[in-house]
C-alpha cells in the first residue's frame, strides 16, 4: 500500500509494483537481510540498561540471563520464599527450596508482525521491511554475542516458530522465514491469525529470563493482547519496537489525495481541522503505548519507515 498526490493540475503516480519490489521498498530478500550481519555484530544486546527513545527518557534495567532449575534442598534461613519447592515440601514434610543455575546462553526471541497493516508506507519503505531488517539485525547481534536466537513470524495467513538455538545456520533459517512470509502474505486465503493468538503462543515458548523483542505497529490489539504482553514482562525483558509511517502521524498539506492498495483506490481530502484531529489521535495512541510500557518496565523504541532500524537500536543501547 502506498499514497500519492492527486489534484486537478498534476498526478504523481506511484512506481510500478515490480520496481518497488526490486528496490526493496515493499519486500526484502535474504541477501539484504544477510548483509545486516556486518553492522549488527557491533550491537550489544546485553547492555545493563536501555534508554527508551522519545518516551520520557526512562530507563529499564534488564534482569540478566535466564535461570535453569538445578536441584531442591532443605530450606535455609535467608532463602527466597518465592523459590520454595512446595511439591517436595508436601511430600517430605520438610521445607525445601529450589536451586537455580544461570544459563550460559540467553534466549533472544523476536516476535515479528507481518499482518496487513504492516504492508504500508507513504515514505521510505514498507513497515514490514523495517520489521524484517529489525528482526534480522537483532538475530545477528544475538548470534555474535553467543546467545540463542529464536522467534515467531506471523501474518493473517501464516505462523512460523523458531526455537532458540545457537549458530549462523539457525539465523539463516530465521531469515528465510522472514522472506517467505512476505510471499505468503500475497495469498488471499487468510486464516485470520490474530496478534492475540501469536502472543499467546509466544508466552508458551518463551522461558523465564529471555530477552523478547515485539516488532510491530501494534494496531488492532485489544485488552487480551496487552494482557499477554504484561504476563511476558513479569519474567522476561521485553522491548516494544514500534514502527509507524509519516502519514499515520500527520496528514499532508491541505489538498486531495489518492490511496492505492493493489487494485483498490480511495480518494480523500484534508483540511486544517482534520489535520489537528488526526495528529492528536496518533499522539494519544503513542502516549497510551508508552504509558503501558512504562507501567510494566518494558523498553520502548520507535522507528518511522524513513529511519534506519539498526541505527534506532544502536541509539537505544548506547
Amino acid at each position: 500500500m502506498f499514497a500519492f498526490r492527486f489534484d486537478k493540475k498534476t498526478a504523481v503516480k506511484a512506481p510500478p509494483e515490480k520496481a518497488l519490489k526490486r528496490n526493496g521498498l515493499v519486500s526484502i530478500n535474504q541477501h539484504s537481510l544477510i548483509q545486516c550481519r556486518h553492522k549488527a555484530s557491533q550491537l550489544i544486546l546485553s547492555a545493563a540498561k536501555i534508554k527508551a527513545m522519545q518516551s520520557g527518557a526512562y530507563l529499564s534495567s534488564f534482569r540478566g540471563r535466564g535461570m535453569e532449575f538445578n536441584e531442591s534442598r532443605i530450606y535455609q534461613p535467608g532463602d527466597d520464599i518465592r523459590s520454595m519447592d512446595w511439591k517436595v515440601t508436601a511430600r517430605t514434610g520438610t521445607a525445601h527450596t529450589k536451586v537455580f543455575s544461570e544459563e550460559k546462553e540467553r534466549p533472544v526471541l523476536c516476535w515479528t508482525d507481518f499482518r496487513e497493516p504492516m504492508r504500508f508506507a507513504t515514505h521510505g519503505v514498507f513497515k514490514s521491511v523495517i520489521a524484517a531488517k529489525t528482526a534480522a539485525s537483532i538475530a545477528w547481534a544475538a548470534n555474535a554475542q553467543g546467545d540463542r536466537v529464536g522467534g515467531l513470524v506471523f501474518s493473517e495467513q501464516s505462523h512460523h516458530e523458531l526455537k532458540p538455538r545457537r549458530g549462523k545456520s539457525n539465523v539463516l533459517h530465521y531469515i528465510k522465514q522472514l522472506e517467505q512470509i512476505q510471499q505468503l502474505s500475497d495469498d488471499s486465503n487468510a486464516l485470520n491469525i490474530s496478534a492475540e493468538q501469536a502472543l499467546a503462543r509466544l508466552r508458551r515458548v518463551s522461558k523465564p529470563g529471555s530477552l523478547v523483542f515485539l516488532i510491530s505497529d501494534f494496531r488492532n490489539m485489544g485488552e487480551q493482547a496487552l494482557s499477554h504482553i504484561t504476563q511476558l514482562s513479569r519474567h522476561n525483558d521485553v522491548v516494544m519496537f514500534f514502527i509507524y509511517d509519516t502519514l499515520e502521524k500527520s496528514l499532508p498539506a491541505d489538498g486531495q489525495y489518492l490511496i492505492q492498495h493493489r487494485d483498490k483506490k480511495l480518494r480523500f481530502s484534508t483540511h486544517d481541522r482534520s489535520q489537528t484531529q488526526y495528529h492528536q489521535h496518533f499522539a494519544d495512541r503513542l502516549q497510551s503505548l508508552q504509558q503501558f510500557a512504562r507501567a510494566h518496565r518494558i523498553s520502548f523504541i520507535q522507528c518511522s519507515t524513513q529511519q534506519d532500524p539498526l541505527q534506532q537500536l544502536q541509539n537505544a543501547y548506547k
